[in-house]
């Protein structure tokens, strides 16, 4: 029997009754493994002075290569309409800040998606939102800046 793959078939390694158990504990396994506590991993923080700013929602800090993308935040492009106003708008609020970001994830760019603030404590999406240069993106935030949005 070397060399032979498995089969429904009967009469190859097994039969249909054993790969039909297989099959219907394959769920059970799933629910167990996610009810297991899971380990709870450290959050990656990157701080650093903001040396440059791409555009309304995205930035670099001193000494990292990687972009920073803030997270919850939608700020119109450079080329479209409000673009340059939502740039002009983060580099008055960040550019040459000392700013914390927490990583929240990675996007298709790889970049840093973070939730960052300032050396005080401040939001630096909630500003941006604030002010009235970008919008909180809900489908990623969840509605995290819903009060800042009501406060407009």
């Amino acid at each position: 029997m070397r060399g032979r793959k498995w089969s429904f078939r009967k009469g190859r390694r097994g039969s249909r009754l054993r790969s039909a158990l297989a099959f219907a504990a394959a769920p059970a396994a799933l629910v167990l493994a996610s009810a297991a506590p899971q380990a709870v991993l450290p959050s990656t923080t990157h701080e650093g002075v903001v040396s440059r700013v791409v555009d309304g929602d995205t930035f670099y800090l001193d000494g990292l290569e990687t972009r920073i993308r803030l997270w919850g935040l939608d700020a119109p492009e450079r080329n479209e309409t409000g673009g340059r106003a939502a740039t002009r708008a983060l580099k008055e609020i960040a550019h040459g800040e000392f700013v914390a970001c927490r990583e929240v994830d990675r996007d298709r760019y790889n970049r840093i998606v973070g939730q960052c603030f300032l050396a005080d404590g401040r939001d630096v999406a909630a500003l941006m939102i604030a002010s009235g240069a970008a919008k909180e993106y809900v489908r990623y935030s969840g509605g995290h800046y819903a009060s800042v949005v009501a406060a407009d």
